[in-house]
């Protein structure tokens, strides 16, 4: 197996690096992946120099579960990251309409992964369940039980116990890089790299496997919900005709004459008018009605104004002389003297 393996590492190894390096790029970049094509290029180039690679491993067929870690050869090690690097890349792909195909794919590459690295020994874990089955739409959580509370707990534990351990392997990862970068790193040094770099990939892959699942039952739930929302299929959406508008009024008449029933319409129509005014007697053709005795004192008041001022035009000295006075009374007494009842 080390002779096969021999013989392709040099090209297996360039594979393995590209892709490496391509999602080290990826990852430290700023930019949103969603938002550079340059980002998404690296992605793709990247995913292929690691799908090569693991095809190359799968026919050298460097690793098996029916062998120990101490029968793998030190520079052959590193090719254990293959399926976990290819998970890391497949997740950074952005498409909005497969984004569930590929969580299922990235998830297919991390527990690939985690069973390998379990088959070893490098660590102690435990592995993923199974993906998680879409439920109903609709249907609420489960209620949280008292055994579901432990293991929520034991979870939150076990997450703290990996942060820990993940910053501890990156301490000791950056020491070791320079000198197996470098090639100056002595045969046990390298693989104590790869096996620290083994170890902090599978802290990885825990959460990520986490993250995809969450991640997938949103999507899987929002999918369930627009079919159930959608119409059936051949059936096409009644066009309801737009409704007419309408208007209150005091009554039909009103509403035909004077349209709109807003405040300052009359109060009554023209036909109403014209009958008032035919009771009356003050239509064309009718007599004059006679004159209540209201109207008589009105016109005697008059008449009485008409007679005072003939007088006055007539030079009668009785009526000039009283004229006169009552000028003067006003030139000395303004208007509203005496009134004092209503005054502060």
């Amino acid at each position: 197996m080390a002779e096969g393996a021999g013989a392709e590492a040099p090209r297996l190894a360039e594979l393995l690096a590209t892709g490496w390096r391509l999602w080290e790029e990826v990852e430290a970049g700023t930019e949103p992946s969603s938002a550079a094509p340059a980002v998404q290029d690296k992605v793709r180039r990247g995913l292929d120099a690691l799908q090569q690679a693991a095809a190359m491993v799968a026919q050298l067929d460097l690793f098996s579960e029916n062998e120990d870690l101490e029968e793998i050869a030190s520079a052959d090690l590193r090719y254990l990251l293959l399926p976990a690097l290819l998970g890391a890349l497949t997740l950074r792909q952005v498409n909005p309409s497969r984004r569930l195909e590929h969580l299922e794919s990235a998830r297919g590459h991390f527990c690939r992964f985690l069973r390998l690295c379990k088959s070893y020994g490098l660590g102690s874990f435990a592995l993923p369940a199974a993906a998680p089955a879409p439920g109903p739409a609709g249907s609420p959580p489960p209620p949280a039980t008292p055994g579901g509370l432990v293991a929520m707990a034991s979870a939150r534990q076990a997450k703290i116990e990996r942060y820990k351990q993940k910053k501890e392997l990156e301490n000791r990862l950056a020491s070791m890089r320079t000198f197996v970068e470098s090639g100056q790193a002595d045969e046990d040094q390298m693989r104590e790299f790869y096996i620290l770099q083994t170890q902090k990939w599978i802290n990885i892959s825990l959460e990520e496997v986490e993250s995809i699942d969450q991640e997938m039952v949103i999507l899987r739930s929002r999918g369930t919900i627009k079919q159930s929302s959608a119409p059936p299929h051949g059936t096409s959406r009644q066009v309801r005709a737009p409704l007419k508008p309408f208007i209150l009024t005091r009554d039909a008449a009103q509403a035909k004459v004077f349209g709109a029933g807003y405040p300052g319409v009359p109060t009554m129509t023209v036909d109403d008018w014209y009958e008032q005014r035919r009771r009356q007697g003050v239509m064309p053709g009718q007599s004059v009605p006679q004159r209540t005795p209201a109207i008589a004192g009105v016109a005697d008041e008059e008449l009485q104004k008409k007679q005072q001022e003939k007088k006055e035009e007539e030079d009668d000295e009785e009526a000039l002389q009283k004229a006169r006075n009552w000028d003067d009374w006003k030139d000395t007494h303004p208007r509203g003297y005496g009134n004092r009842q209503n005054m502060g």
